[in-house]
């Protein structure tokens, strides 16, 4: 079945960094767009990166724009968030997603804390 497994948050000052990584397994990785979507207490649950099956194209949130980068290694069947200059407002449960055929898939989510 699949299977989405995020690792990496944490919690970090304001101007830090942090790598998130999301685990496949289940399906055929490569063939599929992935992507990390957010969400904060009391908000509801947006997307924040998308990038295509083969790495080629990616998408970001405004909000994130020149600070996350979303990456993938097809080989190792992982998908990454690289967050820098984190604000406080980037807190949230980070979960990582992906649509095969018709089904959504989601992992447990990680937990990112930007504060002082």
């Amino acid at each position: 079945q699949v299977q989405l497994v995020e690792s990496g948050g944490g919690l970090v000052q304001p101007g830090g960094s942090l790598r998130l990584s999301c685990a496949a397994s289940g399906f055929f990785f490569s063939n599929y767009a992935m992507s990390w979507y957010r969400q904060a207490p009391g908000k509801e649950r947006e997307l924040v990166a998308f990038i295509t099956s083969a790495g080629g194209n990616t998408n970001y949130a405004d909000s994130v724009k020149g600070r996350f980068t979303i990456s993938r290694d097809n080989a190792k069947k992982m998908v990454y968030l690289q967050m820098n200059s984190l604000k406080a407002e980037d807190t949230a449960v980070y979960y990582c997603y992906v649509k095969v055929r018709f089904w959504d898939y989601w992992g447990q989510g990680t937990q990112v804390t930007v504060s002082s």
